[in-house]
């Protein structure tokens, strides 16, 4: 007989720093079907010389004066479902970041694949997060993601194998900024996950085969340490450092794989550290930053925020920040209201 019951759906699956609840429905002893999501609703105010988003990436427009600007959107609504069959397993999350809206008449949003994947025993082919990224280590914001130039952000098709804290896979290649369609190797990483009563620490390493606009194919490597440290009862820090050629992997558009003919070499680090004032309230308060040698970019963006769960399902948060872009000399100031209802 199907049952319906309330479960939790893993971060490292779902979305960005926190697990979201989901109703799962049992088929037999083997089976189940898990829904899950949440409508996210943000009233967000930008202002300074960097073009108004609806949340930061690793770019902007430089204005040439200050500009304010206000919306209210829930594009980051997103709903998943997961299909378990004894050892195999199914996930498909969309969201509303496609496009297509309008203020003019209806506002419509396009739904889009965060991620699509099959998953049996130790294999897991699809689209998801990237090997190189661990999901753990994403504060908790009001701002998607938050800190974007800080993180390993990408989601992707690929082919990955698990085993006791080891990942290897093989990844979608991609030279932005050279002769992509000359792509011919797969990405490739490596990563292990250190994991104790302290919380948890990743490393990865990242090879690839890159490709400039002349043709000529170059070999990149990276690294990445990233992790979630428990600091007392409740509090935690989290962290992440990743250096070298890692280009499109880091900074959420930041900084191309390839200026001209050269490989770009990149740095960048987030930290965050989340406090609890109650059981139902806690703060967090951000820094990321990325540089880059080739293009000699510099950006950066902090953030302090609150986050209240007036239901268990029903959470209210404020933030505000800065984002700024240190070669072109620009930065704006942002506040933002967000209230979520996790399905």
């Amino acid at each position: 007989m199907k049952t319906l019951t309330k479960t939790l759906l893993a971060a490292s699956i779902l979305a960005a720093g926190s697990a979201n609840a989901g109703y799962k429905i049992d088929i037999d002893d083997k089976s189940n079907i898990t829904f899950g999501g949440y409508i996210k609703v943000d009233t967000r105010f930008v202002s300074g010389d960097i073009a108004y988003r609806d949340f930061w990436i690793g770019n902007g427009a430089v204005l040439p004066e200050d500009q304010s600007q206000f919306r209210i959107f829930a594009d980051e609504t997103r709903f998943n479902t997961k299909y378990v069959n004894g050892d195999l397993m199914g996930f498909i999350e969309m969201d509303f970041l496609g496009g297509g809206g309008n203020q003019i008449v209806s506002n419509s949003s396009k739904p889009r694949i965060r991620h699509a994947f099959i998953k049996y025993k130790d294999f897991t082919a699809g689209q998801t997060w990237t090997t190189f990224m661990n999901t753990a280590a994403i504060p908790e914001t009001a701002d998607f993601a938050g800190a974007t130039v800080g993180l390993a952000f990408i989601r992707q098709g690929l082919l990955r194998y698990s085993k006791n804290g080891f990942q290897i896979a093989l990844e979608n290649p991609e030279s932005w900024g050279g002769d992509s369609s000359k792509d011919s190797m797969p990405d490739v990483i490596a990563r292990y996950d250190f994991k104790g009563d302290w919380g948890t620490i990743s490393v990865s390493g990242l090879g690839r085969e890159l490709v400039t606009q002349l043709g000529k194919k170059e070999m990149a490597f990276g690294g990445s340490i990233a992790g979630k440290l428990k600091v007392g009862d409740k509090d935690d820090f989290k962290f992440q450092a990743h250096f070298g050629e890692v280009g499109r992997y880091i900074g959420v558009g930041a900084s191309p794989d390839v200026i001209g003919e050269e490989v770009e070499k990149v740095t960048s680090y987030l930290g965050a550290y989340r406090h609890f004032w109650t059981d139902t309230m806690r703060s967090n308060v951000f820094f990321g930053n990325i540089t880059s040698d080739v293009a000699d970019i510099d950006r950066n963006q902090w953030g302090v925020n609150v986050f209240e769960d007036i239901t268990k399902q029903l959470t209210l948060g404020f933030e505000v920040g800065q984002f700024t872009m240190k070669g072109p000399d620009a930065d704006s100031f942002y506040g933002q209201l967000s209230l979520r209802y996790m399905l």
